[in-house]
């Protein structure tokens, strides 16, 4: 890391809580950084489901938004849900980081929770969460306010903390690259 100069970073999203949950992570970690939102696609539903579109939406995001910015790197915020064996669905975040200098990508997914059975069959047949969370329950715009997490624990988990929290655990590989060397995705 560049210790004059703050780290160009670029947050594919312009949902200010993906953003605000960025930037406070890199000011806790003590890296200077000038963090911007870009509008960028992930290439996934908009629900994504399953790990795999989780993190496939995650890293276009963060490719797309350091490319478009020309940054130092690119930062993709990806929720979506995983149904288990017996139909339950999981709603949980996946992040990437590309730290184009390096040529490296972290990830990390983490905060599961338990989204309420009466929405899974709708997410299943490709709903988004906050909409349907919205039309169901009169919020509005929950997905750039509280979120489904903040509603569901009452405000104990809001979803800047939680997506703070996975961005964290995308920066152990970065903060440790001597330790993270074989785990860590090379990107081309």
């Amino acid at each position: 890391m560049n210790n004059h100069m703050p780290l160009r970073v670029a947050v594919g999203s312009l949902n200010p809580v993906k953003v605000n949950a960025v930037r406070l992570a890199l000011a806790r970690a003590c890296i200077p950084a000038d963090v911007h939102a870009v509008a960028v696609p992930s290439g996934v539903p908009d629900m994504p489901i399953g790990y795999a579109e989780m993190a496939q939406g995650a890293r276009q995001r963060a490719h797309n938004a350091s490319v478009q910015l020309g940054a130092d790197w690119g930062v993709g915020l990806e929720g979506g849900v995983e149904f288990d064996e017996s139909g339950a669905a999981w709603l949980y975040s996946v992040v990437a980081i590309v730290n184009r200098a390096a040529q490296r990508e972290s990830l990390a997914r983490g905060g599961q929770i338990l989204v309420p059975p009466r929405f899974a069959a709708q997410l299943r047949a490709g709903r988004e969460l906050g909409m349907l969370m919205d039309e169901l329950l009169g919020t509005s715009n929950i997905k750039q306010g509280q979120g489904a997490i903040g509603y569901l624990t009452n405000g104990l988990i809001t979803r800047e903390a939680a997506l703070n929290d996975v961005f964290c655990r995308a920066l152990a590989p970065l903060l440790h690259p001597e330790i993270y060397t074989e785990s860590v995705v090379r990107t081309t």
